[in-house]
């Protein structure tokens, strides 16, 4: 159990640089090409290790399941983020992300078979309402195309991984991701070519070095340590983990895009916390 909830606190730390890296690469890429680039690059990346370290192949019944995945934490979620960042802040989409750990524990309940008790919904209800009454304030910059395309972000991305943990626990957390991704990548490909900037030559250092970041570790390192975690220490207890990704994300939107985080976000962040560390108690 310990050894999950370490490996899932480093896919924590790690993921909570992909919406201000997020951020940065958009200044320089379009959505559909950064989600398309990141892909190919991890699918690529992935398949070394495969090479590196034979495995056995994923088996028929497997394919479904990693379509699921690859079209939740491969495609859906870095797509609908990056257009949403197109909209919004880093920073404001952060708060969204403390919707997370209820996404993926409702779909451990609904994919993964775990039973949490009656409290865990109630806490569930505060924690999305929170968020909701946030999304509709005027306190910060905002936009109902940005918000709704965040929900969805998460949405998909909670289904992801909770689909890709019932995967781990057979086929272990590195294999899982990486094999979503090789079965992402001739579509990514194509999209990636039919997208591809006209020249590269205004495109800045910082933009690189985001699709460097979401490539490398967004898409493929931080699901090594994430999924291993959700393995072995389960989907809704672990997935609570995430309730530390919205402090490390503002921090980091702070410091390194320069975005204002305000009282109200950060009030917003410390309730749906709150909550889900409520929600996690009855688990």
């Amino acid at each position: 159990m310990a050894r999950g909830w370490w490996s899932g606190l480093i896919g924590v730390v790690i993921f909570s640089g992909s919406l201000p890296a997020t951020r940065i690469a958009v200044s320089g890429f379009t959505p559909l090409f950064l989600t398309s680039a990141r892909a190919v690059i991890a699918a690529l990346l992935g398949a070394g290790l495969l090479l590196l370290l034979p495995q056995k192949r994923p088996a028929r019944a497997d394919i479904g399941p990693l379509t699921v995945v690859a079209a939740g934490v491969v495609i859906g979620f870095p797509l609908l983020t990056a257009l949403a960042l197109e909209h919004i802040t880093a920073a404001r989409s952060i708060v969204f992300i403390g919707l997370l750990p209820l996404a993926t524990a409702l779909f451990g309940v609904l994919r993964g078979g775990e039973r949490p008790k009656p409290a865990f919904w109630l806490f569930s209800v505060v924690g999305a309402a929170t968020v909701a009454g946030f999304a509709l304030g005027n306190g910060v910059p905002s936009s109902v195309v940005g918000d709704l395309l965040m929900v969805g972000a998460v949405l998909l991305c909670g289904l992801g991984y909770a689909e890709g943990a019932k995967l781990s626990r057979r086929l272990g957390g590195w294999q899982v991701i990486s094999w979503a991704l090789l079965l992402a990548l001739p579509l990514m490909l194509a999209v990636a070519v039919a997208t591809r900037p006209g020249t590269l030559a205004p495109v800045s250092v910082a933009a690189w070095a985001g699709l460097a970041y979401v490539s490398v570790f967004s898409m493929l390192v931080g699901f090594v340590f994430w999924y291993r975690g959700l393995a072995l220490g389960g989907i809704a207890a672990v997935g609570q983990l995430q309730l530390l990704q919205p402090f490390f994300g503002l921090a980091l939107a702070a410091l390194l895009v320069g975005e204002q985080v305000s009282a109200t976000m950060i009030a917003a962040t410390l309730l749906v916390v709150l909550c889900v560390a409520g929600a996690r108690r009855f688990a």
